[in-house]
């Protein structure tokens, strides 16, 4: 497989190169042109990463590093919390890592965002590099420098822009990601399609069975696809001061959903039910047909993706949208669709338009 590269720019500076490969050939070149036989460099990785890749990691690296350390968060979203972060500083103190270290975030978009926020507020600010395993981190996550913790179960509540100095993609640690993981990850990779690129959302549906068989090349061209829209809409609006809030397509009530699940489910099952229930208010604002609302909503069923869902309170979903970290002034910033690869900014979504939009995806038993 051909490696792809990247570049995230600022104006005509390149940030960061974004890495499409397969192995880990590239990354000690990367390593030396970082400096790297001067710096402690710390991995931080989780609990179900770690007998996966973490000493594989380690020894592939230890000969460019002045030392390399590893730190292994507990797994799991649940775990995405101050508390944490704490254990993480109080390991890189008692290891003597100075502002010369370097941290490598190993895993999934709950260890990328921990690392990047570590590295954003540890003695001010030190350097971090992504290694993404998962397909969800691979094509959103890793890429555009937002970093945080949840608080108290709030998503995202406390973070920061950070950029890394590299992700880097290692496609053969997809071949270890169960289905169901891998088809979260896909719910992502189809927001840019709904959002950006029509002709993309029609490729994702012509290569399917290439797509659920992780064809190595269809994965790269998908991967790299998905990587290219999000650097576009980054370099426009690092920040998320305007058209980067396309990207949270599906995810203000997705999140909402996700926490009145107590984070039982995946967030990229999470963000298909929230697109659906995206798309539904678009069609009722009219600004698509219902043929076309319904095509998008079961197009998530063949990838694996749920469009319906019981033992939900639409009343407790509702009151989560409104602690999303994206409601301003309590007005609510919704990601709609005029077609598919047309998306828009709307302020205009009412309480009673998420209810009826949760209507469409929670099955009640007996109310048919």
């Amino acid at each position: 497989m051909e490696t792809k590269i990247l570049p995230v720019k600022q104006g005509s500076k390149t940030l960061y190169d974004i890495v499409i490969t397969e192995g880990m050939k590239d990354l000690h070149a990367y390593l030396e042109n970082f400096g790297s036989k001067e710096r402690t460099v710390v991995i931080i990785t989780d609990s179900n990463v770690d007998p996966l890749y973490g000493e594989k990691l380690v020894k592939s690296i230890t000969k460019d590093c002045k030392e390399v350390i590893k730190f292994v968060l507990p797994a799991g979203e649940t775990n995405k919390n101050l508390s944490t972060i704490e254990s993480a500083y109080e390991f890189l103190i008692e290891n003597h890592v100075t502002r010369s270290g370097l941290l490598i975030a190993l895993g999934g978009g709950v260890v990328g965002d921990m690392t990047g926020f570590i590295a954003a507020t540890y003695l001010r600010g030190i350097d971090y590099i992504q290694i993404p395993t998962t397909l969800l981190a691979q094509v959103d996550s890793s890429v555009g420098g937002k970093t945080g913790v949840d608080f108290k179960q709030y998503k995202n509540m406390i973070g920061a822009f950070n950029m890394p100095l590299l992700v880097y993609m290692d496609l053969g640690m997809l071949k270890s990601l169960d289905d169901r993981q891998f088809a979260s990850g896909f719910a992502e990779t189809m927001k840019y399609g709904l959002i950006k690129d029509a002709k993309f959302y029609s490729w994702l549906i012509e290569n399917y069975y290439e797509i659920e068989e992780r064809d190595p090349e269809i994965l790269s061209q998908m991967i790299y696809t998905s990587c290219d829209w999000k650097r576009k809409v980054v370099e426009k609006d690092p920040t998320e001061k305007g058209d980067r809030a396309l990207l949270n397509f599906g995810h203000t009530i997705g999140h909402a959903i996700e926490k009145a699940k107590n984070f039982e489910m995946l967030h990229g099952e999470c963000v298909a039910l929230g697109s659906v229930c995206a798309a539904f208010i678009s069609y009722k604002h009219g600004y698509m047909d219902k043929d076309e609302f319904l095509e998008i909503r079961d197009m998530f069923v063949p990838f694996h993706l749920p469009i319906s869902i019981t033992d939900l309170d639409e009343q407790e979903v509702l009151r989560n949208t409104y602690s999303d970290k994206k409601v301003s002034d309590k007005e609510r910033k919704f990601i709609l669709l005029k077609h598919i690869g047309r998306s828009f900014i709307d302020t205009t979504v009412t309480d009673e338009d998420i209810l009826d939009a949760l209507k469409e995806v929670i099955y009640k038993p007996g109310e048919d």
